[in-house]
């Protein structure tokens, strides 16, 4: 794997933002108080949604003492644990005085606890005690994509609660086995990868009732198991859509944040589209969202003349191993999920369709395709300009 070094990212988006229309009145009674309107009404349907609770004492335990520190969020700490039971789960603890990550940590608890899709990471316990909540998943052993895309480099003799410090200010900081420089991910595995968060987002989106916005997906909000199957966590900000504008602060990460929804404070299914076509560029280009890579890609776009082709983006380390038609029509599609109007975006179930039927087609070549080929073949840039055409087209039609 590459060893770019990847400049710590400040939350601008985060600092000190918290969402206006949650208010905290009175002091916490237990864990299930100052819950908004419509997780209360979860709460009275699913009571604790099922989901065991763990005492202080035993996450204590399991995590020597909060001595093994595998990652670090806007929520706050994650560590490694290991049950009485012999289990290894993931303890994530909100951090001191975050009364924003109250609200969070009510959320994933009471959604998780009625959503069922294997490319969701399982809750399997939280705990509500001492002025502590935490939340108990399942150990996903090959950690987030986003330290397979690039690694986070630290400077000489950082330590631990130097980087607990810096949670605060970061976005997200993975730092179990800093040191392990995991093999470049190959092509397919990248499309696999893609089809996997798109097909539990189509599950959010369709399956839940009512459905959820999940307003966070990010590479490091995908973990990997044993197997490289993706999975999706922190549901903190997920909320049903809300199409009526208020009054309240941007949430989010900035680099994946649907810019309708800066524009309107309303956020819809189609803000997850939005943040999932920056996700496969990702992907696709092993670029940070948070250094420009929409710029990176506006910029390729622009300066083609419909004859380029998606190539000249594409990771260098996959080093040309890969299926240039497929690369083009995933590009294509991630270019259709960043589209500025987002009546105009596919729905995930349309791009589930699109990547399973991309997933099925045999590899035709693996390596970067000739001028001759491309010249005979329909360039998927070329279509792009003209959707680029036609969006600025609607956009002065809705501006008149």
């Amino acid at each position: 794997m590459r060893k770019a070094v990847v400049t710590l990212q400040v939350k601008e988006a985060d600092s000190g933002l918290s969402d206006s229309n949650v208010a905290f009145e009175s002091p916490r009674t237990s864990e299930w108080s100052n819950t908004a309107l419509w997780l209360e009404g979860l709460r009275k349907k699913n009571a604790a949604c099922g989901i065991p609770k763990y005492s202080y004492k035993e996450i204590e335990k399991a995590t020597s003492n909060f001595t093994t520190i595998i990652g670090n969020g806007a929520f706050g700490s994650v560590y490694k644990a290991v049950m009485s039971t012999g289990e290894t789960v993931a303890v994530k603890v909100l951090g001191a005085n975050s009364r924003q990550g109250e609200q969070e940590f009510l959320t994933e608890v009471l959604l998780l606890g009625r959503l069922h899709h294997k490319n969701l990471v399982g809750l399997v316990g939280y705990a509500a005690e001492r002025g502590q909540h935490m939340l108990l998943y399942n150990y996903m052993s090959n950690g987030c994509l986003a330290s397979h895309l690039y690694v986070w480099i630290f400077p000489d003799g950082i330590d631990v609660f130097t980087v607990q410090w810096l949670h605060s200010l970061l976005t997200f900081v993975y730092i179990d086995d800093p040191g392990n420089n995991h093999e470049p991910l190959s092509w397919d595995l990248r499309l696999n990868i893609a089809l996997d968060v798109a097909m539990v987002l189509e599950y959010l989106h369709y399956g839940a009732d009512p459905p959820v916005v999940h307003r966070d997906i990010k590479s490091s909000n995908i973990l990997l198991d044993q197997f490289m199957k993706a999975k999706i966590t922190d549901f903190g900000l997920s909320r049903p859509e809300m199409t009526k504008p208020r009054l309240s602060n941007v949430r989010g990460t900035f680099g994946y944040l649907d810019p309708e929804y800066i524009d309107t404070r309303t956020y819809t299914t189609k803000s997850d589209v939005y943040s999932f076509g920056v996700l496969l560029f990702e992907l696709i280009t092993g670029r940070n969202p948070q250094q420009g890579l929409m710029d990176y890609v506006k910029l390729a776009t622009m300066e083609s003349d419909g004859k380029i082709g998606w190539e000249e983006i594409v990771d260098p380390v996959l080093k040309g191993n890969y299926d240039v038609h497929k690369l083009n029509d995933m590009a294509s599609l991630a270019f259709k999920c960043v589209n500025e109007i987002s009546k105009i975006r596919p729905s995930m179930r349309e791009i589930v369709q699109a990547l399973s039927q991309l997933y099925k087609k045999p590899n035709i070549n693996s390596n970067r395709a000739s001028s001759s080929t491309l010249s005979k073949t329909p360039s998927a840039l070329y279509e792009v300009s003209l959707e680029v055409k036609q969006s600025e087209d609607l956009r002065r039609l809705h501006s008149r």
